[in-house]
């Protein structure tokens, strides 16, 4: 049995105009990291060109190689035929190179070079080709969680099949920051002069880093298939905000609407603090208990982002199985907090028991199966009466 109890005055929750926020994007997802909101999710999901975007999977893989001491920083790596032969954004490398790893992970991030990518790729892979590296960012991406990703190459050049979903760029983008911290300030690096070779590819493309709204990262891409776009992420206070868009028609349109979403993002909402620990939501039946009942409670405070004219309310309900069996632990999950505010996903909270309640001894568990008893038969009279 499932019971629905509907909790009224938490918080507010009206339809109100930021709902009606729209991109010029193709495709966008909008996540605030901090209270985990999905702001905005336009075809999301759908598999898209990710041109220069896919790169930041390359760079999670070298980063994840530099934790488990397969790369070092200051080792140097040879620059392959394959990986000379790339157009596009470069770092001009040639087949007399050896470049140092950080140099090439400077040169993935600020400069979004192609031959990098394809250098630390071939490095990596298993069979040392570009190719069995892009089989292995497919397989490691299902890992950590994109659901919507194929890679054909290490840098997100044109390639059948080559594909990724705003929202996998926006999970990735947050396992970046997660498992990567120490590496993350490189992305908000605005200038890279790799040994003076390219003096016309030195400046971070991120049209972000230069607004002063508390942008960081991460990476733009481009491709004529798959237009412009932007995977950012922004920080303002303790609120931190990744977004990504793709299919914009121009540099300038994508600059534009990158800090139209960044700016609409930490004006439009707030936190609102909904409840505290131990406050009482809810009461659950206990069979078979030397109580009767037990509180429900949220476990820790609660926090929900809510657009900043919010209203009165929010539809809320308990749900757990009822009754609830004892023996039951203080501090035990018994029920889930389920809050409905318009326009937004639903937010899960967990909801646990207040204080133990200790199984019944023998006269007592007598006591509740004769009362079950009692009420079937009443309810089985009742329906004979009728």
């Amino acid at each position: 049995m499932r019971n629905l109890l509907m909790i009224a005055a938490l918080v507010a929750s009206t339809a109100l105009p930021a709902y009606a926020f729209d991109t010029q994007a193709r495709a966008a997802y909008v996540f605030d990291q901090t209270t985990g909101t999905v702001l905005l999710a336009k075809n999301a999901d759908q598999p898209l060109p990710p041109a220069s975007m896919s790169k930041l999977m390359t760079l999670y893989m070298t980063f994840e190689a530099l934790g488990d001491g397969r790369l070092t920083l200051t080792e140097r790596l040879p620059v392959s035929q394959h990986a000379m032969s790339y157009g596009g954004s470069t770092m001009f490398l040639d087949t007399t190179d050896r470049v140092a790893v950080e140099d090439l992970i400077r040169g993935v991030i600020v400069l979004s070079g192609n031959d990098a990518c394809a250098v630390l790729a071939e490095a990596l892979s298993p069979d040392g080709t570009e190719a069995g590296f892009a089989r292995m960012m497919t397989e490691r991406g299902k890992q950590i969680g994109l659901t919507n990703s194929t890679f054909a190459n290490s840098n997100g050049w044109p390639a059948p099949g080559h594909r990724m979903s705003m929202k996998d760029l926006v999970v990735l983008s947050d396992r970046l920051m997660q498992d990567f911290p120490q590496y993350y300030p490189l992305f908000a690096q605005k200038e890279f002069a790799f040994d003076g070779r390219a003096p016309q590819n030195t400046r971070n493309r991120n049209p972000l880093l230069r607004l002063n709204i508390g942008a960081d990262g991460l990476k733009t891409g481009h491709t004529e298939e798959a237009g412009y776009g932007l995977v950012g992420s922004a920080k303002q206070g303790e609120r931190r905000v990744i977004f990504a868009m793709s299919g914009l028609a121009s540099q300038a349109q994508r600059a534009e609407e990158a800090e139209r979403i960044a700016t609409w993002a930490f004006r439009q909402f707030a936190e609102r603090h909904i409840t505290e620990p131990a406050a009482p939501l809810a009461t659950a039946k206990v069979w078979m208990g030397n109580e009767t009942s037990v509180n429900l409670v949220p476990r820790e405070d609660v926090l929900l982002l809510l657009p900043v004219l919010a209203g009165n309310e929010i539809p809320a309900e308990v749900i757990y199985d009822s009754p609830v069996e004892a023996p039951i632990t203080k501090g035990q999950q018994l029920a889930e907090l389920v809050l409905h505010p318009e326009g937004l996903p639903e937010r899960r909270l967990p909801l646990v028991a207040d204080r133990s309640v200790a199984r019944a001894g023998f006269a007592g568990r007598v006591r509740t199966a004769a009362q079950v008893l009692l009420r079937k038969l009443n309810e089985q009279a009742e329906a004979a009466a009728n």
